[in-house]
């Protein structure tokens, strides 16, 4: 199975079909992009814009998101910034929303973000 991202004018993720190895594959087997590409093509229209993307992260830094965006420069998919975190800048290396201020103990564990102040939160366990 191979995994495509349709993509607007804009590279906005519109939407992640998940397609069979039959419609992705050579005549030998081998899982072709281009062979995808035209498939869904052929389901949704010419003039449609299509790229494979990697459920296992194995290529394109990460898995296409409905919201999120493919960068061609990089030529790899980021997910939408977090609509309760806008403050938050994404590292196009990771492909991860990073806060503006780095977490205290770097595990995010007992902290919560706290957006209208810009700090972190210690929340401890409950007892």
């Amino acid at each position: 199975m191979a995994h495509f991202a349709q993509l607007d004018e804009n590279n906005t993720v519109l939407q992640v079909l998940v397609i069979g190895n039959d419609d992705t594959s050579d005549e030998n087997g081998n899982e072709v992009e281009a062979i995808g590409v035209e498939f869904c093509k052929s389901l949704f229209g010419a003039d449609t814009i299509w790229k494979q993307t990697s459920y296992n992260h194995n290529f394109r830094l990460q898995y296409a998101s409905v919201g999120g965006f493919y960068d061609p420069d990089r030529d790899a998919f980021y997910p939408a910034p977090h609509e309760d975190y806008p403050s938050w800048v994404l590292n196009y290396d990771n492909g991860m929303y990073e806060p503006p201020i780095p977490h205290p103990d770097g595990t995010y564990v007992n902290y919560d973000w706290d957006e209208e102040n810009q700090t972190w939160i210690f929340s401890p366990d409950p007892e």
